[in-house]
């Protein structure tokens, strides 16, 4: 039966549950240990597993990456732990060349079954260093996958997938969404990497979201149902692999498509997507691809001013509405 737990709590038992199947299995990061992880996924996990298989790591970024390189490689399957997404910047090279490509550039003769835990997104005034939502950088990183769970149930099951997958694995939580609770089922429970859902069917516009702007597209969703404008909402699950089938099929049914992501539009995933669907759905398109996303602008310190820039609820149905009402002209 379905329980009812937080996002946060979703982490936490798919640590738990899988520290507990695999003892090649641990968890390494930056007050991960005694301190339970500073949003609270590892609380008390050091204590039942013991400080080999969850312990704190010095604040090296590079050192934190390149170590769960290195332990993966030799038959281990680390979880490490960035304590911001923002971070990635730090250990680039360990997780772009490093632990994307080692397994191709090796002939395959080892695998690197590692998963980087990055918290992302803006949380009430984090300030630019620590509020930015870093998946594009990675639409290019081939052999490396790029999770984005938006509820607590696909925390949970994308979390344990990820861990057990031999392919190098970025799982980007969404920090706001820590305290959002939701159904997750009891018992084993696994999400397949790759495969979109479809959060609310429609006809009339396809609007795809993911990590903390599925809420808002679905709540824009509601409210634009009361105005007669039916809208379908797919969320990827995350960039790589991404599941171009299930968009380009909802595209084909509605003719109509908004991106909606908290990164900036300049650069942003949805540049990506909309190209794609432009080269294999052009025909299908009745009207311009909408992109909504943050501005070109750091994410501001004030709390106040990041609800400027982040995009919101009321941003997303003024984009449905101007692409339900356009044509696309010659």
């Amino acid at each position: 039966m379905p329980r009812t737990i937080s996002y946060t709590e979703a982490l936490r038992e798919a640590l738990d549950e899988e520290l507990g199947r695999d003892e090649t299995t641990f968890f390494m990061g930056e007050d991960v240990g005694a301190f339970g992880g500073i949003f609270g996924e590892a609380a008390g996990l050091q204590q039942k597993y013991g400080k080999k298989r969850v312990f704190d790591t010095p604040i090296s970024e590079t050192f934190i990456v390149g170590g769960g390189v290195g332990a993966a490689i030799t038959g281990l399957r680390p979880i490490v732990e960035l304590q911001f997404a923002d971070f990635v910047s730090v250990a680039m090279d360990e997780i772009y060349n490093k632990a994307a490509k080692w397994r191709y550039m090796h002939g395959g003769l080892f695998k690197v079954p590692l998963v980087i835990v990055a918290p992302e997104g803006a949380m009430g005034g984090a300030g630019p260093e620590h509020s930015q939502c870093p998946e594009a950088l990675f639409w290019s990183a081939a052999g490396l996958y790029v999770l984005t769970p938006a509820t607590p149930a696909d925390a949970k099951g994308l979390l344990k997938s990820a861990i057990r997958d031999d392919n190098p694995v970025l799982f980007l939580p969404h920090k706001a969404l820590g305290n959002t609770t939701g159904e997750v089922p009891d018992g084993e429970h696994l999400v397949p990497l790759g495969q979109a859902a479809i959060r609310r069917r429609g006809d009339d516009v396809t609007l795809v979201a993911w990590s903390a702007m599925v809420l808002k597209a679905l709540e824009a969703a509601d409210r634009l149902a009361d105005e007669g404008i039916d809208v379908e909402v797919i969320d990827p699950r995350g960039i790589r692999p991404f599941d171009f089938d299930a968009v380009l099929e909802s595209v084909e049914k509605t003719g109509r498509v908004v991106l909606a992501h908290e990164a900036p539009v300049p650069g942003g995933p949805g540049s990506e997507i909309a190209a794609v669907i432009a080269e294999r759905a052009i025909a299908s398109l009745e009207a311009p691809v909408k992109r909504v996303g943050a501005p070109d602008v750091p994410v501001p310190q004030s709390a106040h001013l990041e609800r400027f820039v982040v995009p919101q609820t009321e941003d997303i149905v003024d984009a449905v509405r101007e692409v339900a009402g356009s044509t696309v002209t010659a």
